[in-house]
């Protein structure tokens, strides 16, 4: 089997019914199981039945999604996969490699990813933060034009807007605060951008105003005991891989206000030799991005018994 890496998707891949297509398969159930006792609820139901209003909803989204991960990868497993050679995680997708990696039980993760999405909903009130994607422009261009879109509200202005997510080379999402989000997006489709497309989300997330959410995660990583990564971790924040628990939590909590590299991320993973990436989860969006990072990459995605097969033989 070739060396590859398996990644992890975050918020945005989920849907009502996302792991009904794996029926009864027992790594499915016991994953459900174990992070439904860990929570006190019924995830499975959840996630079965939605609706997709709560399902969207980020205090129910990143356990989800979490747990979306965490079922495809024990499937792997399960059905005599082999190790990847490294692991990562596009944001939320960050605790579920941790996950796969040994750093955290799922009944660790679940309540605490859980604990992450409330501190960053009520960090910033609804409706007050923003987010966009920028499309067709590349990332040095969108830095400048939030830069330029943040100064024109004078000096002391409470308005923000960064570069949060370098999802790939023509796709960098922005968020802040709403009114410099949107004069963000004005300067950046004036420079050039094709689209500017505002995202439905509930908090300004990887933004400096999410640091107060990081202040309540930094004391709750703080009294998580983690385990030795028994794989590689490529971290969204730094871009490195870091075996000291105290670096794994504090990347954890720069993460939560800082940017997803993940441009960055893919480009690593091809430095260490690597050919194949297999997204691990629901749908195909970290497929298409590191086809866009790097086309000479293979890329797959594993979330049903149809691509289960397929990755089987693509690895094959």
């Amino acid at each position: 089997m070739k060396n590859f890496a398996f990644v992890f998707p975050g918020q945005g891949s989920q849907a009502v019914g996302m792991l009904d297509a794996w029926g009864e398969h027992a790594a499915v159930r016991e994953t459900l199981q174990e992070a439904s006792d860990a929570m006190g609820e019924d995830l499975g139901k959840l996630i079965h039945e939605g609706p997709a209003d709560v399902l969207a909803m980020t205090v129910n989204t990143q356990p989800v999604m979490l747990v979306a991960g965490v079922a495809a990868w024990r499937v792997w497993r399960a059905e005599g996969g082999a190790l990847p050679a490294v692991v990562a995680g596009h944001s939320l997708g960050e605790y579920s490699a941790l996950v796969a990696s040994g750093v955290l039980t799922l009944a660790q993760a679940a309540p605490l990813v859980r604990f992450r999405a409330q501190a960053m909903q009520e960090a910033v009130p609804v409706g007050t933060g923003a987010m966009a994607a920028v499309l067709g422009l590349n990332a040095a261009g969108v830095v400048a034009g939030c830069i330029e879109a943040q100064t024109s509200f004078g000096p002391g202005s409470a308005e923000v807007v960064e570069a949060v997510n370098f999802n790939d080379p023509a796709q960098t999402v922005i968020a802040g605060s709403k009114a410099a989000v949107e004069k963000a997006c004005e300067v950046l489709k004036a420079q050039g951008a094709k689209r500017t497309l505002p995202l439905p989300v509930s908090a300004p997330f990887h933004s400096s105003l999410m640091r107060p959410a990081a202040e309540r995660l930094k004391e709750k990583l703080a009294a998580t005991s983690l385990g030795s990564p028994q794989i590689p971790v490529i971290n969204n924040i730094d871009v490195t891989v870091e075996s000291d628990p105290d670096r794994i939590r504090d990347a954890l909590y720069r993460q939560a206000f800082g940017p997803v590299r993940w441009v960055e991320c893919v480009e690593a993973i091809k430095a260490r030799g690597l050919d194949t990436v297999i997204e691990c989860g629901p749908r195909k969006v970290l497929t298409a991005m590191v086809k866009r990072v790097d086309p000479s990459l293979n890329a797959g995605a594993l979330f049903d018994p149809a691509t289960l097969a397929e990755v089987k033989a693509l690895l094959a």
